[in-house]
């Protein structure tokens, strides 16, 4: 009987192996001093270390440059602000931090006021991203999710080539045919369904705030919808695997799992579409009316910040009225910046700093 103590040595079964190694020169090692614990030859890699020498200077040197690069972002906004400031100065003199509150728009007898164009800007915008999101949601959905694999590149394609095309074709677009479209078609439907609501009343000419948020929403579904779409395929599939494997039909997997885990770059791709709507000036200049007035009805013509730029700074003779121009750049500058405030806040209070969830 053997005992439960016996104890057994097998041999290793493996072959033993022979370490290669690089042969080193006797010079080498008659002239160097610094060798192992047990006398053996001194190691290539100290010694290809030694060589090379210290990296402390190009790492240095790296993060100096990466530092500059980091604070010319700083600088730029700085300089493009004190330019806008200084050459708005007389007309911040002449009405003060009330030029932006106040409607007067009058060239001739030197009376100026920002207020209406913040109010066709802000409203055209924000027009623009309620048609725009949910389209563009519902695109990057079916690419990702629903579409055939020989489709998506395609439709992918045909989304990206929108946001290619000049605004000044989207302009002759709307010109042409949108603004008849309102004028005949959309806007007496909307003023008999919708009319009693304030928004779609008065006299439709076919140019107004309306067209013009249709043409924005068209330009931003492009880059809303890329931007969705490629944060919804970085999506891991486990998450959707999961899932489903609890039971969920389709929609609640893209819902739970896909939609929940995109909300932050969801959110961050309705902000960009927003500043790219915020600043675009050629077709909205061509289809808004170009009226400085402030109008419940979307039906009647308006002015943004940067089509009344567009249109009067070639034009503007006095000092005065130069310097308005120029402070309207600067409340264009100031809501970009009151925007993006806005968007920081909106992405805090959807996150709260917690990470994706699949519950």
């Amino acid at each position: 009987m053997v005992s439960s103590t016996r104890m057994t040595i097998d041999k290793d079964p493996r072959p033993s192996q022979t370490v290669n190694t690089l042969p080193v020169p006797p010079s080498d090692l008659a002239g160097s001093s610094d060798t192992g614990p047990s006398g053996s030859a001194p190691s290539l890699i100290r010694d290809y270390l030694k060589q090379r020498g210290s990296g402390r200077l190009a790492d240095s040197s790296f993060a100096t440059a990466m530092t500059i690069c980091a604070c010319s972002i700083f600088a730029i906004v700085i300089f493009i602000f004190s330019i806008l400031v200084v050459r708005s100065h007389l007309s911040l003199v002449q009405f003060g931090w009330k030029f932006f509150t106040r409607q007067a728009w009058d060239p001739v007898a030197g009376d100026f006021g920002a207020f209406p164009f913040i109010y066709g800007t802000l409203a055209t915008s924000l027009l623009a991203l309620l048609i725009a999101v949910p389209l563009a949601l519902g695109v990057a959905v079916f690419i990702t999710e629903l579409c055939p694999h020989p489709l998506r590149a395609p439709i992918s394609f045909l989304t990206e080539l929108l946001a290619a095309i000049p605004s000044v074709v989207y302009g002759l677009w709307g010109v042409f045919v949108l603004v008849p479209l309102m004028r005949d078609v959309i806007g007496p439907f909307l003023l008999k369904t919708l009319g009693w609501t304030g928004l779609f009343s008065g006299p439709n000419f076919g140019v107004g705030l309306l067209t013009a948020s249709i043409i924005l929403s068209i330009m931003i579904l492009p880059i809303i919808s890329s931007l969705t779409r490629d944060i919804m395929t970085a999506v891991p599939n486990s998450q959707r695997e999961g899932v489903l494997a609890l039971g969920a039909t389709r929609w609640e997997m893209i819902r739970i799992g896909v939609l929940r885990n995109s909300r932050i770059g969801i959110v961050g791709a309705v902000m960009l579409g927003l500043g790219r709507a915020l600043g675009e000036t050629m077709a909205v200049t061509m289809v808004i009316g170009n009226h400085p007035e402030i109008s419940k009805s979307l039906f009647a013509p308006g002015y943004t910040l940067a089509s009344v730029i567009a249109n009067e700074f070639s034009e503007a003779t006095g000092d005065l009225y130069l310097s308005a121009l120029i402070e309207i750049g600067l409340a264009l500058f100031l809501v970009t910046i009151v925007v993006n405030a806005i968007a920081r806040m909106m992405v805090w209070a959807v996150t709260r700093g917690a990470p994706a969830r699949v519950g």
